[in-house]
């Protein structure tokens, strides 16, 4: 359990620390850093999703998130299609069980005035944590495996993971990674990403 522990801590402190912060990309971003966040209402939510929704409500105030131990990663990470947002990392939440109240990520989008406002919940499952099988959530397999995605994280953070869009609809689908209705414009570093798969038998 210690020597875990110990690599859960050096991966989260792997994604925390990331790569130094960049303003642009080398490849065309079609101006994906640059989009502005659209508005979008909460999305409809079966029963079970709604009381997800309420419990981490009170996560809406970043601050409130930092108190609980979920700590901001660099950047707002954008692709081609949409953007996901900023990370917030909770380590202790990391785990080859996921837990539906205790996400490892929270996910903000830039809002007016330099805020941040809470969009999604990401459940990670690093491969490290000796995980054999895909993780299943709300009746939902997760995405991956696949490398980390860089910059924001280094490609050799093998997981699974699952985005779902608690607090703003996404076009793309409930479990969408990324969501067009969400830019990063107004945040002074906007990564552009591309997920990377990584092969395994236990994918789909």
């Amino acid at each position: 359990m210690r020597s875990m522990a110990s690599s859960l801590l050096a991966l989260a402190a792997l994604v925390l620390a990331g790569s130094p912060p960049v303003a642009a990309h080398s490849g065309h971003d079609h101006g994906s850093r640059h989009r502005v966040s659209t508005p979008a209402p909460e999305p409809v939510l079966p029963p079970e999703l709604q009381e997800v929704r309420e419990a981490l409500r009170k996560y809406e105030n970043p601050a409130a998130a930092v108190r609980d131990g979920f700590l901001s990663t660099l950047g707002c990470v954008a692709y081609e299609n949409g953007a996901m947002g900023v990370h917030f990392l909770n380590a202790a939440h990391l785990g080859p069980t996921p837990d539906p109240f205790r996400p490892a990520l929270l996910v903000y989008e830039p809002a007016e005035n330099g805020r941040l406002r809470l969009v999604a919940a990401e459940w990670f499952v690093p491969l490290a944590t000796g995980i054999t099988e895909r993780p299943t959530l709300f009746g939902r397999p997760f995405d991956g495996p696949m490398a980390g995605h860089e910059p924001l994280m280094p490609t050799e953070l093998h997981h699974y993971d699952l985005h779902v869009w608690l607090w703003k609809e996404n076009p793309a689908g409930l479990f969408a990674a990324t969501n067009p209705n969400v830019g990063c414009a107004g945040h002074p570093y906007a990564l552009m990403e591309a997920p990377t798969d990584l092969p395994s038998p236990h994918r789909h």
